[in-house]
């Protein structure tokens, strides 16, 4: 299974975009040391796991999918767009912010913006199904940045953006309005469908929505609580 850490390494550019029977190949340029880079290599763009299927010394080429373009902001750029690039974690690679898979569990948007002192305030509104998944003080990735959430209210979040990651990323251009690919921690994930398991046994694959424990009847979603023993059960402890 891929995975990232959620550190931005540099900022690449749409140089261009070329529809593909739905689909669209970008390519993108870059800083990257292309002779590093095989094709079929992976590259999280804007926090979006994507695959190398062309190089060249300063740039590659990578498939968007429809799924793609549809649930995250790739749909939206356009030759000259900025974006947040990263290389896929390898065992060599320290883990500086937290694990971070590339699929993008929704769109967010930013709806209020502020100096914090040095840093810069950010209040981002996020959909209503993934609350569950975000709490005070959590993980969270945002257009492939990993930070920290400070206050959670309803289906609003807010956190601060520290001077050096105004400085390595795009994240202190963005406006009110604009709207950034939100993954969750992917602990909270694998905690809920282990949780569903536990007391309902498998079903299917279920996804996201499916696997929800606010989905569960209510005659019987009493019964599914997390305890201190399943935790310990499941290695949380």
């Amino acid at each position: 299974m891929l995975m990232f850490t959620g550190i931005v390494q540099t900022i690449g550019q749409i140089k261009q975009l070329k529809p593909q029977r739905g689909d669209i190949q970008a390519f993108i340029n870059t800083r990257f040391m292309m002779q590093d880079i095989n094709l079929g290599d992976s590259i999280a763009v804007n926090g979006v796991c994507l695959t190398v299927t062309a190089k060249q010394e300063h740039s590659f080429a990578a498939d968007i999918s429809r799924e793609s373009l549809s649930v995250t902001n790739l749909g939206s750029l356009i030759p000259g767009s900025k974006v947040h690039l990263e290389r896929a974690l390898t065992l060599q690679t320290p883990l500086g912010g937290h694990l971070v898979s590339g699929h993008v569990d929704g769109l967010g948007k930013v709806v209020e913006r502020r100096p914090d002192g040095r840093s810069l305030w950010l209040r981002l509104a996020f959909p209503q199904e993934l609350a569950r998944y975000i709490a005070p003080k959590g993980s969270i990735s945002l257009d492939g940045v990993s930070l920290t959430v400070n206050k959670v209210i309803n289906t609003q979040l807010e956190l601060n953006i520290v001077p050096h990651t105004l400085q390595e990323t795009l994240l202190g251009e963005y406006r009110e309005g604009y709207k950034i690919n939100l993954e969750v921690d992917i602990i909270a994930r694998y905690l809920e469908r282990m949780l569903y398991v536990e007391k309902f046994g498998t079903d299917g694959n279920l996804g996201l929505e499916q696997a929800s424990v606010s989905n569960i009847p209510s005659s019987t979603a009493s019964t599914a609580s997390i305890s201190e023993t399943f935790l310990m059960k499941h290695g949380f402890m």
